[in-house]
């Protein structure tokens, strides 16, 4: 009888750029459809833009720069990065809006960086941040959820909203629009109004905002696949996590009146989306285990620090750049001792 000797290693890893990417796309599903559910069409359409304006800025570069354009996009990191931008934006964004967005992750942060690999900053997040503070109107005007929204939009009307502006006759922006939970908590706290008055608003549920809480659990339910696969590992996602947790905690202790339940902090933005989906990025994250720990704790502290008292309620994108520009920095100092040296530097 034959054997066969098979070399090591025998467990298969996930290592190729597009067997990861695809990995994160897969597990981006089930977040996705609680958005569609509970947000409308506009979310899936706004996925589609996205994607189409990515790859074909992708691959205009590639031939500006005389390389394939089919072996930068086949790596699926431009799709990625528009399905996380398109994520982030509201349902009802204008076009123009979304391709403005995109030119400047793809175009911009990535390429003029050296493509995959190079760019310093998470180019969905840096993206947002552009489009928030050059159109804050337009970055903050979200639908209210479906159990709460007095018209539920079809695919024809939400296309329609996105491509022209027009809304359905009868309708008009301040009627559809809604604050998100993290905007509704900032500004009437602003008002001296106490955590049970705010809590009075039909808008919340157990802990945040109705429907943003399960779409925060469908994310984690994807941030948990992805640690399944080893795709990520749980250093970045529970720091973040626990940071932003351990200050929130600290604060609703001292006073629960005006500070909310850590919970809430959880499930009223994009903590969840961030802490498995973008401040994992492999390019613009720290590298080293300790750095890792240290990199994440210090985007939920920065999370809470510009949730409580910057000017934008759902600070984690500002915390991820923030933190980007300190992973080199981070890194440096927490390289693991290298035996034979002496534990000394270079």
């Amino acid at each position: 009888m034959k054997s066969t000797i098979v070399s090591s290693p025998h467990v298969p890893r996930i290592n190729r750029v597009d067997q990861i990417m695809l990995q994160v796309l897969l597990a981006l599903v089930p977040g996705i459809a609680a958005m569609t559910w509970f947000f409308g069409w506009g979310v899936l359409i706004n996925v589609v833009l996205a994607v189409t304006f990515a790859v074909t800025a992708e691959a205009a570069v590639m031939v500006l720069r005389g390389r394939p354009p089919l072996v930068a996009v086949g790596d699926l990191s431009a799709v990625v990065t528009a399905v996380l931008f398109a994520i982030a934006v509201p349902p009802t964004l204008p076009w123009w809006l979304t391709l403005l967005g995109i030119l400047f992750a793809i175009v911009l942060v990535k390429q003029l960086y050296g493509g995959m690999g190079y760019n310093p900053f998470n180019p969905a997040m840096a993206a947002y941040v552009f489009l928030l503070i050059s159109y804050p109107v337009a970055m903050t005007t979200w639908l209210a959820p479906s159990m709460l929204a007095e018209h539920s939009f079809s695919f024809m009307e939400s296309l329609r909203a996105i491509l022209t502006g027009v809304l359905p006759p009868g309708l008009d922006w301040d009627g559809v629009s809604s604050a998100t939970p993290l905007d509704e908590m900032r500004g009437k706290l602003d008002l001296d109004m106490t955590i049970a008055e705010i809590r009075q608003s039909p808008l919340w549920g157990s802990f945040g905002g109705r429907g943003w809480e399960w779409v925060g659990n469908w994310f984690l339910l994807g941030g948990l696949y992805l640690l399944w696969r080893r795709v990520i590992t749980w250093h970045i996602p529970v720091s973040m996590l626990t940071g932003l947790l351990v200050c929130a905690g600290i604060f609703w202790v001292l006073d629960p009146q005006t500070h909310p339940f850590p919970a809430f902090h959880l499930f009223s933005g994009a903590a969840i989306l961030g802490a498995f989906f973008i401040a994992t990025d492999p390019v613009t994250a720290c590298t080293t285990k300790r750095g890792q720990v240290i990199f994440g704790a210090l985007i939920g502290v920065a999370v809470y620090v510009i949730r409580s008292w910057g000017g934008y309620p759902d600070a984690v994108a500002f915390a991820v750049l923030l933190m980007n520009i300190a992973a080199p920095t981070i890194d440096y100092y927490t390289q693991p001792r290298v035996f034979g040296h002496g534990g000394e530097r270079g």
